[in-house]
């Protein structure tokens, strides 16, 4: 696919972004370029392509779900301006 001047600076004002006017020329042949590439892409069959997170066999090392603090609520509510059933309460605030 071929990109024409015209279409990159469409897609750079889409994009708000400025580019020099030597500079479009040359953006036109890469974003031309990379275009065909992706349309090659899609030629290529992949039905028989498993999909998969990662490129390599690898299992995920997973820590153990354990507590790393000591639990501390009872001394924050201690220390709170106002506790109501366990829940902390705030002045409300209405603009």
């Amino acid at each position: 696919m071929s990109l024409s001047i015209e279409n990159v600076n469409r897609i750079a004002w889409l994009a708000r972004l400025a580019i020099d006017a030597d500079k479009v020329e040359a953006y036109a042949h890469d974003l031309s370029g990379i275009l065909d590439f992706v349309a090659r892409l899609e030629d290529v069959d992949t039905s028989a392509v498993k999909p998969m997170a990662h490129p390599l066999e690898q299992i995920q090392r997973l820590r153990p779900d354990l507590p790393t603090e000591p639990d501390q609520r009872q001394h924050f509510q201690r220390i709170a301006p106002r506790v109501e059933a366990g829940l902390y309460l705030v002045p409300k605030v209405i603009e």
